[in-house]
């Protein structure tokens, strides 16, 4: 596939990579964000419903919002993020270039929405925050988030947001589009991983890539800032503190559409070395011609399995506690004292060397 420019040119990516022609974004696509990705094209009508639903919508309105009140790229506006732009869609092979546009404010933040056509909104901030090759893999990222029919959740995810704070004097109403607004959220953090990989596979330079999340992390110090001593956060982040921090985590997390920016950052990478990610640079990836006969049960018995692993390999206390449980640990009462106040450690084999009365040690 060959992608045209407005000028009916064709267009190839500006520096050689390695493109996929076909590619379905289920190569790319977090395991949890798959299934539900792959259940929700099964569903007969689904298409119809969420077409009525737009009418419900603001989608129009936030067309018309950006084509007024931002600057919409092209060849005569921000050339440079035009040209990003034809690469990314070139590289993923995305049918149809979305219209981009850049709005001023100064955070860094970026966005894919709509229900029929995606248009992606980048922020001034984060123009001025990435040098070239970071924003080219937020382009991508973005291009995944299209190519994966996000746009359309995340678009409904903000109208139900909206609704959930014009309800919320209803008792069962506020909870009921809150459970949902929560779900949704879940869900889009997992999205936010896959549209990671994708902006990978567009920029196809890893440091680039975790350079961009650090820098949404620190700012514009990338002279004061390590990749590996980021990517030392996340692992810290993981396995320090005990069950009480796992409780904070969680909290922590639940109001945010976007996971924490170092667990990006090592979650990205550790797919970077994964065997499914060099078969795909291979040229060895689903393509989008297969995803009417994809299996809804083969995504959720990944996704399930994908959870398993993360709970096995887990350095969180809390996980760790979860394993406990699951294997039918001895003297649970304990471990579950020890594991919520800090107190658990390795165990003890064999008798004590030195005092035994409480007299200090060397």
């Amino acid at each position: 596939m060959s992608d045209t420019d407005t000028d009916g040119h064709e267009h190839v990516p500006s520096r050689e990579r390695r493109r996929f022609p076909g590619v379905s974004s289920r190569a790319y696509e977090h395991p949890a964000d798959r299934s539900a990705l792959v259940a929700l094209r099964k569903l007969s009508g689904f298409d119809t419903v969420f077409k009525a639903l737009s009418g419900l919508l603001p989608e129009r309105s936030l067309r018309l919002l950006f084509l007024s009140d931002s600057v919409r790229v092209s060849e005569q506006q921000f050339p440079h993020l035009h040209t990003m732009l034809l690469d990314a869609c070139s590289v993923l092979d995305l049918p149809k270039v979305p219209q981009m546009f850049v709005k001023q404010d100064p955070q860094p933040n970026a966005m894919c929405i709509g229900l029929d056509e995606p248009i992606i909104v980048l922020s001034t901030g984060l123009v001025e925050l990435l040098d070239e090759e970071e924003m080219r893999a937020v382009v991508g990222h973005e291009v995944g988030h299209a190519l994966s029919g996000h746009a359309v959740y995340r678009t409904i995810l903000l109208f139900l947001t909206n609704v959930a704070l014009k309800v919320a004097w209803i008792p069962l109403g506020s909870i009921a589009v809150g459970a949902l607004v929560t779900a949704l959220r879940e869900w889009f953090r997992k999205s936010e991983l896959s549209a990671d990989r994708a902006g990978l596979m567009a920029g196809q330079d890893l440091q680039a890539s975790l350079r961009g999340l650090m820098k949404l992390a620190g700012g514009n110090h990338l002279h004061e800032m390590n990749v590996d001593a980021f990517l030392a956060q996340a692992e810290e982040y993981e396995k320090a503190g005990d069950l009480r921090d796992s409780v904070l985590k969680i909290m922590n997390m639940l109001p945010r559409s976007h996971p924490f920016a170092a667990v990006r950052a090592a979650e990205l990478k550790k797919w970077s070395e994964s065997r499914d990610y060099q078969r795909l640079m291979d040229g060895h990836y689903p393509r989008r011609t297969e995803d009417k006969d994809a299996s809804v049960s083969d995504s959720f018995r990944e996704s399930a399995n994908h959870y398993a692993e993360s709970v096995r390999s887990s350095k969180d206390p809390l996980m760790g506690l979860v394993r406990d449980i699951a294997g039918g640990a001895n003297d649970l009462g304990g471990r579950l004292r020890d594991t919520f106040t800090g107190r658990g450690g390795a165990p003890k084999e064999g008798p004590q060397e030195g005092p035994q009365d409480g007299s200090p040690k060397p």
